[in-house]
């Protein structure tokens, strides 16, 4: 029987290299694709070096393992779908996630569609998730996307847009492992980013700053910071540049501080301490574009919700509304943000289900509007 052909989105980094060694010791014919989707060198920030190290370190690891390695350029696509859409995003006062955006127009379906032309049987990344094949003798059954194995690294928030056909196609070889067992078979089997610290970037941008990025599209518009009973306490760079429940960067003494809203007409950023965050929490919103990954549940449902990554996920009630999916959190969530995910879940006897995604659009009215 002929070995099934897989092509391994081979980031550079160690998570996509362990996935690499696991299939080939698992037969399958492995190639590994190294995505080419921001060099960003115009922008004078993560540059050319930063995607030609991570190629770099890519092929080394297909050199390791002697598999087939190559370069696939979709450059001009991740800026249209995901660059484009954070700049306009961040200027309409929203604060989108673009790990979600790149895996839902970029990273998995024009990486599987051309993978499948080159004769793949399946593609493979990195993601600490998991996946369920459909009940043989169910005919209904579908595919169900779970949760990683490990906790602090699941990363199915970020997956919740995947299709049926997209799945039935998508290997996750790390998902029923934690991180410290990757990265000790990864030095076991001397690959050489065993001890490659994780990225903390803008997907595929690089190590860079969020406002350092922002500010290469988006002018400063200085304006007040004010507390919440009005009192200046310094000046903000533009309000498009500070997101809901933030506390760096707001250069402020006396701290520390977090932003709790904004005025938009008089361009005022407000700020509040520790014992204020009561200003921003709040117990529901309203999402857009909801996307399901196997079937719309029948509303209303009580389903677990997370808005925003690395959140806990708490029971929800999720139902239709005139403008959009309503969500009636069962406690006040913080910082609830326009533009995030939220991302629904069952609880299995697998682990967490993804059951759907929509994207953050308004949230409950609190004092201070953001």
């Amino acid at each position: 029987m002929p070995k099934l052909n897989v092509i391994v989105a081979l980031s550079g980094g160690v998570d996509s290299a362990v996935s690499a060694y696991l299939l080939q010791r698992a037969g399958y014919q492995v190639r590994a694709v190294f995505m080419k989707n921001y060099t960003g060198t115009h922008q004078n920030l993560a540059g050319e070096c930063n995607w030609a190290r991570e190629r770099d370190d890519a092929a080394a690891v297909a050199r390791q393992l002697k598999i087939p390695f190559t370069v696939w350029n979709f450059e001009r696509q991740y800026r249209r779908y995901v660059i484009d859409y954070f700049f306009r995003e961040y200027k309409k006062g929203r604060t989108p996630n673009p790990d979600i955006r790149c895996n839902q127009y970029v990273k998995i379906p024009l990486f599987l569609q051309r993978a499948r032309k080159e004769g793949a049987d399946f593609i493979a990344t990195g993601h600490y998730a998991r996946k369920l094949e459909p009940r043989a003798k169910d005919q209904g059954s579908k595919f169900c996307l779970l949760s990683g194995a490990d906790p602090g690294k699941d990363q199915s928030y970020f997956l919740y847009t995947l299709t049926q056909p997209q799945l039935k196609r998508l290997l996750f070889p790390v998902g029923e492992m934690t991180k410290p067992e990757v990265r000790r078979l990864a030095k076991r089997v001397r690959l050489p980013v065993a001890e490659k610290p994780d990225s903390q970037g803008i997907c595929f941008v690089g190590e860079v700053k969020v406002v350092d990025f922002l500010k290469t599209r988006l002018p400063e518009r200085p304006g007040p910071i004010v507390d919440t009973q009005g009192r200046r306490l310094g000046e903000h760079r533009g309000l498009w540049f500070y997101t809901i429940g933030q506390r760096e960067g707001l250069g402020l003494s006396h701290g520390p501080w977090y932003v709790v809203g904004r005025r938009r007409r008089v361009n005022t950023l407000i700020v509040g301490q520790l014992t204020q965050q009561r200003f921003i929490m709040a117990r529901s919103c309203i999402t857009e574009k909801p996307h399901w990954v196997a079937a719309q549940p029948k509303f209303p449902a009580m389903l677990l919700v997370r808005h925003r990554y690395r959140h806990p996920v708490f029971p929800a009630q999720v139902a239709r509304g005139a403008r959009g999916l309503k969500i009636v959190f069962s406690k006040p969530q913080r910082a609830i943000t326009p533009g995030q995910s939220a991302v629904f879940y069952r609880r299995t006897r697998q682990g967490l289900e993804v059951v759907g995604g929509a994207v953050i659009s308004k949230v409950e009215q609190t004092r201070f509007a953001w």
